[in-house]
Order: structure tokens, then sequence, then C-alpha cells
């Protein structure tokens, strides 16, 4: 079996067509006027339409795209995150982004400046963020599984961007952390260390981090075959787990859990970019990977929004909590890695 399993989609399941729906999507909704902030899902969610514009070579999206932005320079600088926290730092990736696609060195700088004050130790520096900065870790360390996107985002990105390999080697040495400290024997994730549920979306951050990372990790990195390792073990689990329908459950463990789309669909870029890599077997995984995408595109509602998205959610011991979390319908965390399976379908 061959690649061409990811191709040839039917009507209204194309990879242009619904990276076409969730971009201008997000153009028409996202409002510089009315925000006093960029969080982490706006940035990803930006980040997903750029990439897409590249690729499809939509000149009119990126343009929208990148006057959308150029505000931050002037009028709407106040609301840059600050460099403080890794769900805010990780907005350099966008940032570098746009340097990617544009080459103007000013969003280079700008994405930089995120990239390094992440390990940058700063004065008012807990003890804890001191301990690990003096073993080499970015003080912004938490061993959360939603780290391994925001922090491995934005330094492989500044590596992307500028051939310096301290940047990919600092990622690479905080995923194998994480890794070593927080893979199950089975290969998935607990929330944390003292939540032993196996949520989706968190799940997901650590598929798409290490999915993100192995893509421009140099083949003589050191930590190369442990990530390798850890993702291949982490999809051989989640290739058991998924339902016959094509998705994850918000529990990826639990038969009678609901489907949710933004893990759902985080796990198929994941499996869509192994796939095409060569990190996993074509017979194997492109027919999963297919499946996948053909069951997500039909949550897309008539307003190109995303149906059945877990809303944003903190840790909590109790199988229960995870049942009943309210579901989104439009919300970036689930628009966003749409984008990522779109884009990861169109390119090359």
């Amino acid at each position: 079996m061959s690649q061409s399993v990811l191709t040839n989609f039917p009507q209204g399941y194309t990879p242009e067509e619904v990276g076409n729906r969730l971009a201008y999507r997000f153009m028409e909704k996202y409002k510089m006027s009315d925000r006093k902030g960029i969080g982490y899902s706006d940035t990803f969610n930006w980040s997903g339409a750029l990439k897409y514009a590249a690729v499809a070579k939509d000149e009119r999206l990126l343009k929208l795209l990148q006057n959308k932005f150029d505000s931050l320079f002037t009028i709407k600088k106040q609301i840059l995150p600050k460099k403080t926290h890794v769900d805010w730092n990780m907005f350099g990736s966008l940032a570098l982004e746009f340097y990617r696609v544009t080459k103007e060195k000013r969003y280079l700088e700008l994405g930089l400046s995120y990239a390094d004050t992440q390990w940058e130790l700063p004065e008012n520096a807990k003890a804890k963020e001191r301990e690990w900065d003096a073993n080499g870790y970015s003080w912004q360390t938490r061993l959360w599984i939603d780290d391994m996107y925001m922090i491995t985002i934005v330094q492989t990105q500044a590596y992307r961007m500028t051939g310096d390999r301290k940047y990919i080697e600092r990622a690479a040495k905080e995923m194998v952390l994480y890794l070593d400290e927080l893979q199950r024997p089975n290969g998935l994730f607990y929330h944390a260390p003292d939540v032993p549920y196996y949520w989706g979306r968190g799940n997901g951050w650590m598929a798409a981090g290490m999915t993100e990372l192995l893509q421009y990790l140099p083949k003589d990195n050191k930590d190369r075959p442990r990530i390798l390792k850890g993702y291949r073990k982490m999809m051989k689990s989640l290739k058991k787990y998924q339902t016959s329908d094509g998705m994850w459950n918000q529990l990826i463990d639990h038969p009678d859990c609901w489907a949710e789309t933004s893990g759902s669909a985080m796990f198929t870029f994941a499996f869509i970019t192994g796939v095409k890599q060569g990190w996993l077997k074509v017979s194997e995984y492109g027919p999963a990977a297919r499946k996948a995408w053909m069951a997500l595109v039909p949550y897309i509602n008539e307003k190109n929004d995303v149906r059945e998205v877990c809303v944003g959610t903190n840790k909590k011991n109790s199988k229960q909590y995870y049942y009943d979390r309210p579901r989104h319908i439009g919300d970036y965390h689930g628009q966003a890695p749409y984008l990522w399976c779109a884009v990861a379908l169109l390119e090359q």
C-alpha cells in the first residue's frame, strides 16, 4: 500500500476544501478590535491558517492574516503576550512562521525574543524554576503534558529559522524529560501524575509536539532515538484505541465516553505526518489516518465551526469530571488541529 491512501478524498473531504473553510473562518471571526490579549489557542489557530495559506499558495489569505498580525507592531502592541509563562511564550512560534513565509526580519526578531526568554531565568524566579534552569531545562518546565507542544513548537521554529542547533537541542532534551517522567507503560499519558486518566486533548499535545519536533530534529541528535521510540509507542496505543467510527474519545480508553474532536484531530495529524515521514508503516497507519480524517470532517458545521470540542480543562482526579466537561462549537482548540491535518495532507 502506498501513501495514496492519504489522497483522492471525495468532494467535501479534500484538504483544500477543509483548509479553506477553516482558515477563512478564522479570518472573519477573529477581530483584533475585540482582543484584550492573545491566548495560546488563538496562536496555533492563526498559525494553522497561515501554514494553510502558504501551502495552498493563497496570496489573498496570506495578506489578510498578515495585516491582522501587523497591528501588533502598532496600535495593538499592548496585547502582545508577556514572556513569563509557557502558554504565552509559544506565541513566538507564530511570529517565526510569518518570518518563514514572508522573510521579513521584524517577525524573526519578535519570534526569537519569545524563544530566547523561555531559557532566560527571570530575576524573580521561584526556587523550583531556578532548579530546572540549573539542570539545563526551561525555567517554565511544569511537567504538564501541554508543555510538550508549547515549549517544543517555539524552540523548533527558532531552529528552523536560524539553523542554530541550541534551540532544537533544548526542545529535544526537554521532550526526553517529559517522556521519562510522564509516559505510561501503555504509551499514553495521564493528565497529571496524580490524575490517572488518559484525557484526549492532553495526550494530543504530546502527540502533536513529538510530531513537530521529529520533523526537524537532526538525524544525528543524541535524543532522537529516544523520542522516536516514545512517539511510536504512543501511536501504537492510539491505533488500538481508535473507535470503529474513526475517532478517539474524551477519555481515550473508555469506550462509553463521548467522541472528542480536538484530541482526535491532533492524533490524526500525528498519524498523517508519521506515515508521510516514514516513521510509521503505511500499511498499518495509512488507513487509520484516512479513516480518522473522514470521521472528523462531518463535525464541521455549516458555519465552518467544529463541534464537540472539550473546553479548556484543568486536571481533576475524577472520572466523571471528564465525562461532564462542556463541549464547545468553534473553539480554537478544535479548529486549529483540523488545519494542521489539512496542511499535513497537502505537504509533499
